[in-house]
């Protein structure tokens, strides 16, 4: 038999009011409380939480809080990434980062999604899509990146964009919805 955290790290329908998701998110958002309380100048008490919350980071993660996400260990980054204040992750499929990836503030990921059929949507199932990031990306601030979405390799993305579709490599997107302006 397939467990709820199964279907959920693989994209199927599943109960997210399962006992073990429900822990694993309470264990999340105890560490983002002490992440989100620590004094500013207490950089090693800092970067071991973030250590906790996010396992699976590169070399110089920075997050200005408050930060916020579902599990931390669905977000996969590498070097030299920074998000600026008041950035939340729906971390319930992974988030791929690359190296040398800014965010501004209040940036949004969701890999979280509900079905359509309003009956079904109604018993409560959700599902999710993945999310990768390119290296070399910059995303402005209160940019919303919707599920399932890639975005290449060295692109800008405008503020205040909403991203539901694949931006490619080299390019500045923006708007809602995001769509590419120019090639850089």
């Amino acid at each position: 038999m397939i467990s709820e955290k199964q279907k959920m790290l693989t994209g199927q329908l599943y109960d997210a009011a399962d006992t073990l998701l429900v822990t694993e998110r309470i264990n999340a958002r105890a560490l983002l409380l002490q992440y989100n309380n620590c004094e500013p100048d207490k950089d090693v008490q800092r970067q071991t939480i973030l250590k906790q919350l996010i396992p699976r980071q590169g070399e110089r993660l920075f997050i200005q809080a408050p930060f916020y996400c579902d599990y931390g260990y669905n977000i996969y980054t590498g070097s030299n990434v920074y998000f600026n204040f008041n950035c939340v992750i729906l971390d319930v499929m992974a988030v791929h980062i690359g190296n040398n990836v800014l965010f501004g503030p209040s940036v949004q990921i969701y890999t979280a999604l509900h079905p359509t059929d309003a009956k079904q949507r109604a018993a409560g199932p959700e599902f999710a899509k993945s999310i990768s990031i390119g290296s070399d990306v910059w995303v402005g601030g209160g940019v919303i990146i919707c599920p399932g979405v890639t975005i290449g390799n060295r692109t800008i993305i405008g503020a205040g964009s909403v991203i539901t579709r694949n931006i490619p490599d080299d390019v500045f997107a923006a708007g809602n919805p995001c769509r590419v302006i120019k090639n850089l």
